[in-house]
């Protein structure tokens, strides 16, 4: 689904940040993306949905090679790839209902065609009875359940969740993420970054540890 041989990404003229990653996320797989702060895990999430490019090395993304992807092919590959970000990035002025459905408003879909499955999946992740407050009122674990909500609504392949669990307390982190759990066994892929490793050793899952610019892959 997306593979890395020897990549590398350096900022300008500095040293390398990241150097000489391999690595492969499989269909229908999950895993845990870890390592120190500052270690480059938001970097590699951000080649991995391709909004950064490596410096040297390749990236494949859905067999393709990202460094020959155009800009007008880049949207349709993207829109298979979910990502849940650090900071939710809710819009204040939508309903909940309404910032999970933006995604299918955007592609041009008619609110017919998909409110049921809007209704369904906040529904999944708990927020049937606040879909139609504004984000200010929201807590902070629901609005993180919104954003994946919203990062789930186009059925990507792949999601890709930027330490989800960082504003939460730990009850409802493990309640996330065994909303991660369950979608995966539903058939999509997961990488979830996180450097909380009490959270992680509550599940079995493959770790992809990153440190000093290198990963190892724990099976």
């Amino acid at each position: 689904m997306i593979r890395f041989e020897n990549v590398g990404l350096r900022y300008g003229m500095g040293p390398e940040v990241l150097r000489d990653l391999s690595l492969e996320i499989a269909p229908r797989s999950f895993q845990f993306l870890t390592g120190p702060s500052g270690a480059g895990k938001t970097t590699l999430m951000r080649l991995l949905f391709m909004s950064l490019k490596p410096t040297r090395g390749l990236i494949s993304v859905f067999g393709r090679d990202t460094a020959r992807v155009t800009r007008a092919e880049l949207p349709s590959l993207r829109r298979r790839i979910g990502v849940v970000f650090q900071d939710f990035r809710l819009l204040d002025h939508l309903t909940t209902y309404e910032n999970v459905a933006l995604p299918l408003r955007v592609l041009g879909r008619a609110e017919s065609d998909y409110r049921g499955d809007v209704v369904d999946l906040l529904d999944w992740v708990g927020l049937g009875e606040r879909m139609h407050v504004l984000p200010p009122v929201l807590s902070g674990g629901e609005k993180q359940r919104a954003a994946i909500a919203r990062a789930l609504i186009t059925k990507p392949e792949i999601l890709l969740a930027d330490e989800p669990t960082g504003n939460v307390d730990p009850p409802l982190a493990r309640r996330l993420i065994r909303l991660f759990v369950e979608l995966n066994r539903l058939g999509t892929s997961v990488l979830i970054a996180t450097h909380d490793l009490t959270l992680m050793d509550q599940f079995d899952a493959r770790r992809i540890v990153l440190a000093e610019g290198r990963v190892r892959i724990y099976e």
